[in-house]
């Protein structure tokens, strides 16, 4: 009898732990809970994950990204996708508010990527997005692997509808888009493919407007434009924009597209261009005027380029090779010489092939 018991009491035991387990903070109702954990700061999250199961499972879960989105606690971080001198691709995050600020590995980058040239790199949502790709061994592919940053784990997605390199790749409206570049099949090079996260599907469609000579793109007043470069005998250089509501392409202003002559960015709906060819000056388009105005020159000791650029609320940051970053804050302009913080890089020798932000 005594062996019954002693059954008992030890399964007893396993309830009283596990009904123990099945409340967030011991004590406490769920929703309260919840308050007080979404708002650990970011760089803590991978610690609470470590506390219990009932804790990691509610960090990686979709719950806790709405949380902090709607209650405005959201952090967002900087990732950078690079390439070292063998043809080894990295990514590397960036916490731009923290008191030390340096560039961080990200592990377990799919190995089916690491020689890849051409592939698309954007953010959506709480997931980062490696697309498409070719290499000396491979043609284009339509291979897509997404990085979950609440998880910290890589994994295959849906592939795209089209195998393409040297693409553009941008967000809009919650979707992915992956426009022109490089195809196996010549025709699909006036294509675009669309992804649609809530069905897990993408959408290929036409356009003669497309081409495969992919300079850079941008997402600029809720729409998507990008840069062509063609060179039949001398250089031709043009855009086009996408509007979603009528789901056509167009002619990009010329005007425009005169100055933009390296990586954009923008912010409060105002594009921003870093133009590398004479020194390194952050050239501004004034939407009214209809011109390109100088913002202001970057000490040459501080930028290396080719850079890419990010922003994130009104700072620029300015990414060069080995991932030395220049940080300008455009809501504080005046100087011809422009005031910035930097941020160390590192001493292997990476060129950043593009950034993109993320916030959880």
């Amino acid at each position: 009898m005594e062996n019954v018991d002693d059954g008992k009491e030890s399964s007893n035991s396993v309830n009283k732990v596990e009904d123990s387990n099945s409340v967030l903070i011991c004590g406490l109702p769920d929703d309260i809970s919840l308050m007080c954990l979404a708002r650990v700061p970011r760089k803590y999250h991978p610690v609470l994950k470590c506390v219990s199961k009932r804790w990691r499972d509610l960090i990686c879960n979709e719950e806790w990204c709405t949380y902090r989105r709607k209650h405005k606690l959201e952090e967002t971080w900087i990732y950078a996708l690079c390439r070292d001198k063998l043809n080894e691709t990295f990514c590397y995050v960036l916490d731009p508010t923290a008191s030390l600020r340096y560039w961080k590995l990200v592990d377990g980058i799919p190995p089916q990527t690491s020689k890849r040239k051409g592939m698309g790199f954007e953010a959506l949502g709480n997931k980062l997005f490696l697309l498409g790709g070719c290499s000396w061994s491979i043609d284009c592919t339509d291979e897509v692997y997404s990085y979950d940053a609440c998880s910290n784990c890589w994994v295959q997605a849906t592939s795209m509808s089209t195998a393409r390199c040297f693409f553009a790749c941008e967000v809009l409206d919650e979707k992915l888009y992956a426009i022109g570049g490089l195809a196996s099949n010549p025709t699909y090079s006036h294509s675009w493919d669309t992804f649609d996260p809530l069905t897990n599907c993408w959408r290929s469609q036409r356009d003669i407007a497309i081409f495969s000579d992919v300079e850079d793109s941008v997402v600029l007043g809720g729409k998507i434009y990008v840069r062509f470069s063609r060179y039949p005998v001398t250089p031709h250089v043009f855009a086009i924009v996408y509007e979603p509501s009528s789901d056509t392409w167009q002619y990009a202003d010329a005007d425009m597209v005169s100055g933009w002559t390296g990586p954009a960015v923008v912010v409060d709906d105002t594009l921003y261009v870093l133009d590398q060819t004479l020194g390194t000056r952050l050239m501004m388009w004034h939407k009214e005027k209809r011109q390109w105005i100088l913002v202001g020159k970057l000490s040459p000791l501080l930028t290396r380029p080719p850079c890419q650029l990010v922003a994130v609320g009104r700072s620029i940051f300015i990414v060069g090779k080995m991932l030395s970053t220049v940080v300008v804050d455009v809501g504080n302009l005046g100087n011809e010489v422009l005031m910035s913080s930097s941020i160390p890089g590192l001493l292997s020798d990476f060129t950043v092939i593009s950034c993109k932000c993320l916030s959880i």
